[in-house]
């Protein structure tokens, strides 16, 4: 009777200390993204992070220019949604050659192409509204 007692004792401590571990996880590869993450905003709860890092897609989204940093070759927009890459509505920082940056204002409604690549994009393509 003291060894099923004692069986018993021994599993529920095994148990209790394994319930109190914390999970580990493993530490993530940096990824090369268009901005950090302090100058993205929005709801990114329900984001999807299509598509993945190997594979690139081309996208098309509407917006407005808030900010355009010719030195670090960046063009930040507020845009809606984007469907292709499941992003909701947000801004985000993209990269954009210096012919974008020169063809655009801050405050200017575009339409713009991007490539995305993971969770970066480089803008190729934008058109005032």
């Amino acid at each position: 009777m003291h060894y099923v007692r004692l069986t018993i004792a021994l599993g529920l401590a095994a148990l209790t200390a394994a319930c109190g571990k914390k999970a580990e996880t493993p530490v993530a590869a940096e990824t090369n993204q268009a901005a950090p993450a302090a100058t993205m905003s929005g709801d990114m709860g329900n984001m999807a992070m299509a598509p993945t890092a190997t594979s690139a897609i081309k996208a098309k989204g509407h917006g407005t220019v808030t900010a355009i940093d010719k030195t670090a070759g960046t063009i930040t927009l507020d845009h809606g949604p984007i469907p292709e890459a499941k992003w909701p509505a947000m801004t985000m920082a993209f990269k954009a050659a210096p012919a974008i940056t020169d063809a655009t204002k801050v405050g200017e409604k575009v339409d713009f192409d991007v490539t995305l690549t993971g969770s970066a994009g480089e803008v190729t393509a934008i058109h005032k509204q």
